[in-house]
């Protein structure tokens, strides 16, 4: 294991209930990374999602992803504490299978494109050897602080 969730936690701003990374088992800077998401009963969203048949939702998933490339850009960043990774967009988004409490996901993204502050990355979540869903993220790193209009 590469990074534990408390050296992801010195790196990406979420935390609990919306920190979907647990560890980074492998990792070439500025070309991909490979993680995992522990799913457990416990989420906050199986309650809800579904009474009596839980399934982890897709955009959790996809998030899931996210999370794992803007973990791969922000350690590339010096003063990533001044900064934050939003999403500019989702393509080719393709639900395969449902993630279940127990399940294991292993996120597999790399970069297909990166300048300056625009990053598109090519993401895939795996049960085992199953395709649970797959996407394209493109997101963009922008100051912390928000300025409202």
């Amino acid at each position: 294991m590469i990074y534990d969730s408390n050296e992801i936690q010195k790196i990406l701003p979420h935390r609990y209930p919306f920190l979907l990374v647990d560890a980074v088992l492998e990792l070439e800077p500025r070309k991909r990374i490979v993680a995992v998401k522990n799913v457990s009963i416990n989420e906050p969203f199986f309650p809800g999602h579904f009474p009596g048949q839980p399934v982890m939702p897709g955009v959790l998933i996809v998030e899931a992803i996210a999370q794992a490339g803007g973990l791969l850009l922000l350690r590339e960043v010096a003063d990533r504490e001044t900064k934050l990774v939003f999403f500019a967009g989702i393509e080719e988004a393709r639900f395969r299978r449902p993630v279940l409490p127990g399940d294991q996901l292993r996120l597999e993204v790399e970069v297909v494109y990166w300048r300056n502050t625009i990053c598109k990355m090519s993401g895939k979540a795996l049960v085992g050897e199953q395709l649970a869903a797959e996407a394209v993220v493109m997101c963009k790193l922008v100051e912390r602080e928000i300025k409202r209009a």
